[in-house]
């Protein structure tokens, strides 16, 4: 056992090593990442196609790159904005590493990129343990996943330095307690901000951009009590890869679009609180 527990903390600190480097590598440059982790289906690429479009409203230069096991299907998706957007497939791997990440952001991604939004693998587990010289890294959580989702995966909520909800306008359907998700989330991650949000009805879209840009811009990020190191997680899949496959979709996908402010919700509480029966 110690030997397997050696091995695993070697291959982590070897990423923890590729993720410095590619931090100061994309500071210099002036490129913040984001880094996206989620489970899947939580509604993370239909948010993050909003933020981007957003972002080219604004002419604010963003890219995103975005993982996935085996369809190209969120990268085809997200290309919709008119953004560079490349699609890495990694083969049943069940999350990225800083040295993947930097290899196939060499040689595609724009110099003037100000925000690269890594939509990760759709798994709490596995991505939690691997920094991908990420500036802000952002948990998101859908309110069909029940308000305990923080306690179940505290690692991934406990490293988080943003938590995003998805798809509030199915809270009174899913019988959401938003009072119960926060008080969950504050036992893992004190502090830790939350933005509601429903893309679908253009709920908080923008703030996660607002966010990022924030914090690109030197805003100090919120600062989680947990340490990653204290907290490396051991994958039997997490060492001896190399066989991810990328596809650039910055090219064939730009379409030009108009959209307006993001709309009003006055009927979207602020707190959605639905005591469970």
């Amino acid at each position: 056992m110690c030997r397997v527990a050696d091995l695993r903390q070697a291959v982590l600190a070897k990423n923890d090593a590729s993720a410095h480097e590619l931090r100061d590598a994309l500071t210099a440059r002036g490129t913040a990442v984001v880094n996206l982790l989620s489970s899947p289906g939580s509604g993370k690429t239909a948010l993050l196609e909003q933020e981007l479009l957003r972002a080219r409203e604004r002419s604010i230069p963003v890219a995103a790159l975005s993982a996935d096991l085996a369809t190209e299907n969120d990268a085809i998706r997200l290309a919709r904005s008119g953004v560079p957007v490349k699609q890495v497939l990694t083969d049943g791997l069940c999350h990225l590493e800083a040295g993947m990440l930097a290899g196939h952001l060499d040689g595609w991604l724009p110099d003037d990129v100000r925000l690269l939004f890594v939509e990760n693998v759709g798994n709490l587990v596995c991505p939690a343990s691997y920094d991908l010289g990420e500036t802000l890294r952002v948990v998101l959580a859908a309110v069909t996943e029940g308000e305990d989702k923080p306690l179940k995966y505290p690692t991934a909520f406990g490293l988080a330095q943003l938590v995003v909800v998805t798809k509030t306008d199915l809270a009174e359907a899913a019988e959401f307690n938003e009072v119960a998700f926060r008080k969950n989330l504050e036992q893992v991650n004190p502090g830790v901000e939350v933005i509601l949000t429903s893309a679908r009805r253009g709920w908080g879209v923008g703030a996660l951009l607002d966010r990022a840009l924030a914090t690109a811009d030197g805003s100090p990020a919120h600062a989680p009590v947990m340490s990653r190191q204290s907290h490396h997680h051991g994958h039997k899949d997490s060492h001896s890869h190399g066989h991810s496959r990328s596809h650039d979709y910055t090219r064939g996908h730009s379409h030009s679009h108009t959209h307006g402010p993001a709309p009003t919700h006055p009927e979207a509480p602020e707190a959605m609180a639905h005591p469970q029966s």
